[in-house]
């Protein structure tokens, strides 16, 4: 006699469709706030390292008529920003020494205005090359439109002003070197030939001696010769 199915009913595990751990919607929006800050603090080192490094300004992401109030809280807030303690960017570090370079030189007043130099030229000359007056502000009608703007023409023209200058700096400071190491050279000269001549003199005085015995002999020997020919004459 067959038995039938059992009347006690096995208990199986049934998995919950509930997650382990939901994120609410204020984590989840720290979470990606989070994300978002570190990608922004990588992509700001990227622009600071690719920046022209020989303009403060554009390290700075800062116009020429910056106060230096301005230059002082741009440079904290990017400082802050791009900390490497806080940005994982492995070049962070860099990035933050040539943000302090570039805070530097423009708190460094003759260079400030060496720099506000090159940029007024360059302004100058695009401004004759449009047929314009020095004095015709950024915002003149005639400089509207322009293909690329007015700014960037000014920030390119300004970039190989400062690149020619950096030349010229570099050569002037070659040059020096070179003279420099002339002159070394000819002191070194100088230095070895009264050396050479203190030498001949003291092998000179020191032989002094055996040039009077050498004469000495050199004379009775003659004196010698000369009365064995008078005799022989005689």
């Amino acid at each position: 006699m067959s038995k039938g199915p059992s009347s006690s009913s096995t208990n199986t595990p049934v998995e919950s469709s509930t997650p382990a751990a939901a994120l609410s919607d204020a984590e989840l929006d720290r979470l990606l706030n989070r994300e978002a800050s570190a990608i922004q603090r990588e992509l700001e080192v990227d622009r600071i390292l690719n920046a022209f490094k020989l303009n403060p300004y554009d390290i700075l992401d800062l116009g020429p008529s910056a106060t230096p109030e301005d230059i002082k809280r741009k440079y904290r807030q990017l400082s802050l920003f791009i900390h490497p303690d806080k940005c994982p960017h492995e070049r962070a570090p860099e990035a933050f020494d040539v943000l302090k370079k570039a805070e530097g030189e423009l708190g460094d007043t003759a260079k400030r205005e060496d720099l506000d130099a090159a940029i007024n030229q360059a302004r100058s000359v695009l401004l004759k090359g449009l047929s314009l007056p020095t004095s015709t502000p950024d915002d003149h009608p005639s400089l509207r439109g322009l293909t690329p703007p007015f700014k960037a023409q000014v920030r390119q023209k300004s970039k190989e002003l400062l690149i020619e200058e950096e030349v010229r700096r570099r050569r002037a400071i070659k040059m020096n070197l070179a003279n420099e190491g002339f002159e070394a050279r000819k002191k070194e000269e100088e230095v070895a030939a009264k050396k050479r001549k203190a030498e001949d003199e003291a092998r000179w005085e020191d032989t002094r001696e055996q040039r009077v015995d050498s004469w000495r002999s050199f004379a009775n020997t003659s004196k010698k010769k000369k009365k064995q020919k008078a005799a022989v004459l005689g």
